[in-house]
């Protein structure tokens, strides 16, 4: 009979061979083969010291949880203990990012199996060649070729090689820098006052030096890393992890904005916003491309229901 102080896959861990549980995946996680060990976590009552033992080691954490390593064989009588209310194998954790593309059905969208795909016609010979992306074996897979990917945010790490292509060039088309104080030769954006902008020319040749003197040429830094991550959850080809950790439109082109304000008090406002947001879509119309923009920033301003 299962014993009711353990979760439903330690026990049934335990009831299955070594084979099953290879087979399984995920029944074998917290187990050493070597040892013949298990990591489990427990919920318990009273005294750490009664969850010691001779091949037992505890790691006593807050709130009375504790991790703890011991033989298969004395699982049953560890988890009798009147201490012991629960135990459980640990979980897998995994890159968020992994999970959401699936959630949110964005990575059968991408390799062409979405359901309905059939249904609508859109075969590969009846779409516009810009916007197809990766197609196989007959399936339309959407990609964001053809497609500019706008982002406000904290700046971008543009050394990042999830933002270059496979021969080392940049994604990013534009960037601009609106906390920088241009130098000689640097200047913002036309029609705009403040900050610097750099062309894909100015970071194609930054990204041929080493890193130091890449950033002499292309000065604009992410300090927070906020915008680098969420541009890499929009736009990121994943060449960094191999591919594993791909973005949505991973093989769109990239314009930036790095929202700020020259001088000590540089923190973005609500002007320094609408001005990124109209850069980004003034130059996707110079391009005649269409465009998604993220903006992660924000605030609570405002009147709120129903006075909105």
């Amino acid at each position: 009979m299962a014993d009711q102080k353990l979760d439903n896959l330690l026990n049934l861990a335990l009831d299955s061979t070594e084979e099953e549980r290879k087979k399984s995946g995920n029944l074998n996680i917290g187990y050493e083969e070597r040892s013949g060990n298990w990591d489990i976590i427990v919920k318990y009552s009273g005294d750490a010291e009664a969850l010691s033992g001779e091949r037992i080691r505890t790691v006593p954490l807050l709130g009375g949880y504790a991790v703890v390593n011991l033989p298969e064989e004395e699982i049953p009588e560890f988890a009798s203990r009147p201490q012991i209310e629960f135990a459980e194998i640990p979980k897998r954790l995994y890159f968020q990012v992994n999970q959401a593309l699936d959630a949110a059905c964005i990575r059968p969208v991408q390799e062409g199996y979405f359901p309905g795909a059939a249904q609508t016609g859109n075969t590969a010979d009846r779409m516009p060649e810009q916007i197809t992306g990766n197609i196989s074996g007959g399936k339309q897979g959407l990609s964001g070729q053809g497609v500019l990917v706008g982002i406000v945010d904290s700046g971008v790490d543009w050394q990042h090689p999830d933002f270059c292509n496979e021969d080392g060039t940049s994604r990013i088309l534009r960037l601009w820098d609106q906390s920088l104080l241009a130098k000689p030769g640097e200047n913002p954006p036309e029609g705009y006052a403040a900050g610097v902008e750099y062309t894909k020319t100015d970071i194609d040749r930054a990204l041929r030096l080493s890193r130091a003197e890449g950033k002499q040429i292309v000065r604009e830094q992410d300090f927070s890393g906020h915008g680098t991550s969420v541009l890499g959850i929009a736009a990121g080809n994943g060449r960094a992890s191999g591919g594993v950790n791909r973005g949505v439109a991973y093989t769109s082109d990239i314009i930036a904005v790095k929202m700020g304000m020259p001088g000590e008090n540089s923190f973005p406002r609500t002007a320094e916003l609408m001005q990124g947001v109209d850069y980004l879509v003034r130059q996707a119309a110079e391009l005649g491309r269409p465009m998604a923009v993220n903006i992660s920033f924000g605030n609570n301003y405002g009147s709120h229901e129903p006075y909105n």
